[in-house]
C-alpha cells in the first residue's frame, strides 16, 4: 500500500510538474493581450497615439527579434495535445475578447469628442490588431476538430468582413498552393498592390467556386444551407447591423474601415509567404506535392511569439493540422528562409523595387538549389503552366 501511494503521489507530482512547464512556455504566445488596452489607449488620447499599436505591432517585435534572436528549437511534434491547454486557451478567448473591444470602441468614438482624423487614426489601430492578431487566430481555428472552435474562427472573420478566407484557404490554398490555381501564391516579380488587387477579386471567387462544387457533388444547388457563404453573409449582415445600432452611419463607416486594414495585413503576409514559390509540373496535370521548401520560413523568436508560429509556415503546409505550439521550423537546407521577422518583411513588401531587389535573388537562389533541371521558369513566372488535376 505504501509504496502503491509513494508511486502515485509521484505521478501526481511528474504531472504538476508538466502543467507548470507547457504554463510557461505559453505565457509568451500571451503576449496579443497587449494590445486591446493600447488600443483604449488610442482612444482616451486621441491625436497621433494610434501609432502605438503601429509601433507595438511592426517596430517593437522586429525589435525585439534582433534582441532574441531566432528560435531553432522543436517541440516533440507527438507531444499529449492536453498538455498544450493554455496554448489553447489564449485563441479562444480572443474571440470573444475581440468582440467586445471592436465594438465597444465602435460606440465611444461616436459617442466621444474624437475627431474625424483621429476615429480614422484609431480605427486604422484596430484594424492593425483585427488583422495581425484576429485573422492569424481564426486561421488556427480553422484548423482545429471542434465544431465551437472553427465558430469563433467563424466569428473572427466575420468581424472583418472576410469570411470565405475560410473555404478559400481549406479548399484552395493548402490544396493548390505553388501553382496557377492558387491565388494567393504570388508569382516571381509580382509587386504587392497588384498582387492585393488580384487576390481580393481571386480568392472571394475561387472560394466561393470551390464550395459550390462542394455541393455539385452531393447534388446540392449552389444554395443549399451546407454552403458556408450563406451563413458567412449572414454574420457579416449580423456585424454590420451591430456596427449601424451602437454608431450609426460612422459606426459602420469605421467598421468597414478597420475591416480593410485587417484585410490588407493579411494579403501582405500571404504575399510573403509564398513569394515566386512553386511547385514542380510533372505534365499530365500533375505537381509534385506540397513539401517544406514551397513556403518562406522564419524562427524569429518574438515574432513568433505574437503570431502564434505562424511564420514557421513552411511546417503548416507540410502537416496542416498540426498545433501552432508543434510546429517546426526548418534549416536553410530544408526550407528557405526569410532575412527577417513578418513584420520588416510585410513592410518591405508595401515597396515593389526595393522588395524585388532583395528576394528575388534568394528566389534565384531556391530554383537553384531544388530545381537545377529547369532552365525555363517563364510559364511558372507568369502562371501560364496547365491546371492541377490531382490537387
Amino acid at each position: 500500500m505504501e509504496k502503491e501511494f509513494i508511486a502515485k503521489e509521484a505521478v501526481k507530482e511528474m504531472s504538476e510538474i508538466r502543467i507548470d512547464t507547457a504554463f510557461k512556455l505559453a505565457m509568451p504566445f500571451w503576449c496579443s493581450l497587449l494590445l486591446p488596452p493600447l488600443l483604449w489607449i488610442t482612444a482616451v488620447w486621441g491625436g497621433w497615439s494610434f501609432l502605438l499599436v503601429v509601433f507595438a505591432t511592426w517596430i517593437l517585435f522586429s525589435i525585439l527579434d534582433a534582441a532574441f534572436g531566432l528560435n531553432p528549437v522543436n517541440e516533440d511534434p507527438e507531444t499529449d495535445k492536453s498538455i498544450l491547454y493554455w496554448h489553447r486557451l489564449i485563441t479562444l478567448l480572443w474571440a470573444p475578447l475581440q468582440f467586445v473591444t471592436l465594438f465597444s470602441l465602435i460606440w465611444y468614438a461616436a459617442q466621444s469628442g474624437l475627431t474625424v482624423l483621429e476615429k480614422v487614426g484609431l480605427f486604422f489601430g484596430v484594424g492593425v490588431v483585427t488583422g495581425t492578431i484576429g485573422i492569424n487566430y481564426s486561421h488556427e481555428l480553422m484548423h482545429r476538430s471542434p465544431r465551437g472552435e472553427r465558430a469563433m474562427g467563424d466569428w473572427l472573420l466575420a468581424m472583418v468582413l472576410y469570411s470565405h478566407f475560410r473555404s478559400e484557404h481549406l479548399l484552395v490554398h493548402h490544396r493548390h498552393v505553388g501553382t496557377r490555381m492558387d491565388a494567393v501564391t504570388a508569382r516571381y516579380g509580382e509587386g504587392f498592390h497588384s498582387f492585393f488587387l488580384r487576390v481580393l477579386k481571386e480568392s472571394l471567387m475561387s472560394a466561393f467556386l470551390a464550395e459550390k462544387e462542394r455541393c455539385a457533388r452531393k447534388s446540392l444547388p449552389w444554395y443549399d444551407l451546407s454552403n458556408p457563404f450563406l451563413m458567412y453573409w449572414g454574420l457579416q449582415i449580423i456585424m454590420l447591423l451591430l456596427a449601424m445600432v451602437l454608431g450609426g452611419w460612422g459606426g459602420v463607416g469605421l467598421f468597414i474601415f478597420q475591416a480593410f486594414i485587417a484585410i490588407w495585413h493579411l494579403e501582405l503576409v500571404n504575399y510573403v509567404e509564398h513569394y515566386g514559390l512553386t511547385r514542380k509540373y510533372l505534365g499530365e496535370g500533375k505537381y509534385e506535392h506540397v513539401k517544406p521548401h514551397h513556403s518562406w520560413n522564419a524562427s524569429h523568436k518574438a515574432t513568433n511569439w505574437l503570431l502564434i508560429n505562424l511564420q514557421r509556415h513552411s511546417d503548416h503546409h507540410y502537416k496542416p493540422n498540426r498545433p501552432y505550439p508543434l510546429l517546426q521550423t526548418y534549416s536553410a537546407s530544408e526550407a528557405p528562409q526569410l532575412p527577417y521577422g513578418y513584420a520588416l518583411m510585410t513592410a518591405a513588401a508595401m515597396f515593389p523595387s526595393f522588395w524585388k531587389s532583395r528576394m528575388n535573388p534568394r528566389v534565384r537562389k531556391w530554383r537553384e538549389m531544388y530545381y537545377p533541371e529547369i532552365q525555363d521558369w517563364s510559364a511558372y513566372n507568369h502562371g501560364t503552366q496547365p491546371p492541377p488535376t490531382d490537387g
